[in-house]
């Protein structure tokens, strides 16, 4: 456990300035201004702006009252509901994001998901965080959710290459097989680089981290006061988390890809693979 993590600096923490309706209306004040330069520029996107805008409100008021509720309550019966939302909703958007597809996509990304997001977070709530119990909502859900809105990025595009190599390379494949090459090793190339290409993002991310861009979770604690190394440390912890989660979730998914498409007979069933109509 990470002595840092677990405890408060002893520096005054500042008062949190609280925000009412009337602030959030100017606040929106920003989107307008981006609709105003959507119609000069004649971009066409200030109705999905607005959409978008109204989702963001929405959505956000939503699981804000839903987490309040589920706090206070602090059920584990309430709280596996709101895990289960959340890892089906990730699931399904993470195959729907693909062109190619094939029977039972979203039932293979939910157990990569299942598999990869909860046992990293219960590495970082009991082990590094040290959380008793390691389930506390108000340690679980934000973490939970993090890691879940990185993985399903990361799932999606390692389905979509994957899917589009074994698709595009059907006779390839095949003939590596045919020589004699057993269905590991002709299926070992296509899952490196899918894993490879939805790990991406997250490596990215990580290179600029500090200097580009300073994460949410950061910005957030010292909005709310809290000491900026504090802040780092958990943001350190956060950005390992999600490395963590998104590498396992590739790696799972790639494997579960490679047990549906490839048969025990070291035959490819590219039929199998399907394109989407958008």
């Amino acid at each position: 456990m990470m002595p840092a993590l677990a405890a408060a600096t002893d520096a005054a923490v500042p008062t949190i300035l609280p925000l009412g309706a009337f602030e959030l209306v100017l606040a929106a004040g920003l989107v307008l201004l981006a609709g105003l330069v959507s119609v000069l520029l004649r971009l066409g996107l200030e109705r999905r702006l607005t959409i978008a805008a109204l989702r963001t409100v929405l959505q956000l008021l939503l699981i804000g009252y839903i987490l309040r509720y589920v706090f206070e309550l602090d059920s584990i019966w309430l709280l596996a509901i709101v895990v289960m939302v959340m890892l089906a909703v990730a699931a399904h958007a993470a195959a729907r994001r693909t062109e190619a597809y094939f029977d039972g996509m979203m039932t293979a990304s939910l157990i990569a998901l299942v598999a990869s997001s909860l046992l990293t977070t219960w590495m970082v709530t009991r082990l590094i965080i040290g959380v008793e119990p390691w389930y506390q909502p108000q340690y679980m859900v934000p973490l939970l959710g993090m890691i879940l809105g990185n993985s399903l990025t990361g799932i999606s595009l390692c389905l979509d290459q994957l899917l589009t190599t074994l698709k595009d390379r059907r006779h390839e494949i095949e003939m590596e097989l045919a020589l004699g090459a057993t269905r590991w090793e002709a299926a070992r190339r296509p899952l490196r680089e899918a894993v490879r290409r939805g790990m991406i993002p997250t490596i990215n991310a990580m290179s600029v981290v500090g200097i580009v861009s300073l994460p949410g979770m950061m910005t957030g604690q010292i909005l709310a006061g809290a000491d900026p190394l504090l802040a780092v440390k958990y943001q350190i912890v956060v950005m390992f988390m999600i490395a963590a989660a998104t590498a396992l979730g590739c790696i799972f998914i790639g494997l579960l890809v490679y047990a549906r498409l490839f048969n025990a007979r070291h035959q490819l069933r590219a039929e199998r693979i399907q394109t989407r109509q958008f």
